[in-house]
């Protein structure tokens, strides 16, 4: 039994979310001491064969850290430390935001979940920019950028645009967030004329490489009508997907009743059915994000297309070591399947 296994009975004796802010002090109390040392010389995999490069980016291996988990861009250099090959910092909005109201993050132990109505609680722009600008780390730092809540859809191109210069110094590539299911306003973004309006302006303000989160809750067409916009503006990547409304029968956990955006082992499947219908749809990189706590649930998504994979509640439920065992068990699949490297793998299962 590691470390972890004997800590996660007391962190989730604690509310979740006053779990992860003790998680987020310890770990940034280890940041740049020997202990951070100690757990990347543990944790940290090299082998060529992880290697990806994907929108203009190098990454030493395809487990990244979904955005979320360090909203405030505090811990990057920490979470390398820890074997990631890259970190989502955000959302990130114009202005400071304290967020929904508590309790507004729960555990869905008996299904490997997390429901959360966090509501972008985040520092601002001002704050987490500086913050990047002076982050010395040695994976790509993405920055997901949110809309401020009380803006207006019409005004919102120009709040994205605001966020993005502030924090474009310190990010290595910008993530449009049109699909936060907890925030007012967000729906109204995912429609056509307002995804184009906020993208071409980021073009506009320099924003490169530039990706869209989706939502694993649009319809089909409305998905299309989306990765239309992608191919037509010569966007760089799609992360698919957020966290989603929907309840799956097989929920059994009694917190599956809270409101918010659902996460986890329970949205697995339809995380990795929208990466095979994004990645059939386009020819840039495909982030995969949902329900990846083990190898094969990474593997899973980089057959159906995806370059490199994310993670946040798989964090949470498998503790520090699940960048290390995925990158492990990830290096056993190709040499059972005969790949030479994971960029091989990608796309394998895509007709």
């Amino acid at each position: 039994m590691n470390v972890y296994q004997l800590v996660k009975p007391l962190l989730f004796g604690l509310p979740a979310e006053t779990a992860h802010d003790a998680v987020h002090a310890g770990l940034r109390f280890s940041q740049g001491t020997p202990i951070a040392d100690a757990l990347r010389s543990r944790y940290r995999v090299d082998d060529d064969r992880l290697r990806v490069e994907a929108f203009g980016q190098q990454f030493d291996n395809p487990v990244g850290v979904a955005a979320g988990f360090d909203k405030n861009a505090q811990l990057p250099e920490m979470l390398s430390s820890l074997g990631f090959g890259h970190v989502e910092v955000g959302g990130v909005t114009a202005d400071p935001q304290s967020g929904n109201l508590r309790p507004r993050m729960f555990r869905l132990r008996e299904d490997e979940g997390i429901i959360n109505r966090m509501g972008l609680n985040n520092h601002g722009a001002d704050v987490v920019g500086e913050r990047l600008a002076a982050t010395d780390t040695d994976v790509p730092v993405g920055v997901n950028l949110a809309k401020t809540e009380h803006v207006a859809i019409d005004d919102a191109p120009e709040d994205y645009r605001y966020t993005y210069e502030q924090v474009a110094d310190g990010g290595d590539f910008f993530v449009v967030n049109v699909s936060c299911p907890n925030s007012e306003g967000f729906r109204d973004l995912q429609n056509r004329d307002s995804m184009e309006a906020i993208l071409t302006t980021l073009q506009d303000a320099g924003a490169s490489p530039l990706l869209v989160k989706l939502s694993p809750d649009l319809p089909d067409p409305a998905v299309e009508d989306a990765l239309d916009l992608v191919n037509e503006l010569g966007l760089d990547g799609v992360i698919a997907t957020n966290t989603t409304t929907d309840r799956p029968d097989t929920l059994r956990s009694h917190n599956r009743a809270e409101e918010g955006g659902l996460s986890g082992k329970p949205i697995e499947p339809r995380a990795t059915q929208m990466v095979r219908f994004v990645a059939e749809r386009v020819d840039v990189p495909v982030v995969g994000v949902g329900g990846v706590f083990t190898a094969e649930d990474a593997y899973r998504k980089l057959r159906a297309g995806a370059h490199v994979v994310q993670l946040y509640t798989g964090l949470v439920y498998r503790g520090p070591s699940i960048a290390r065992d995925i990158n492990e068990g990830l290096l056993d699949l190709l040499e059972r399947d005969g790949f030479d490297s994971v960029e091989d793998a990608v796309g394998a299962d895509l007709e």
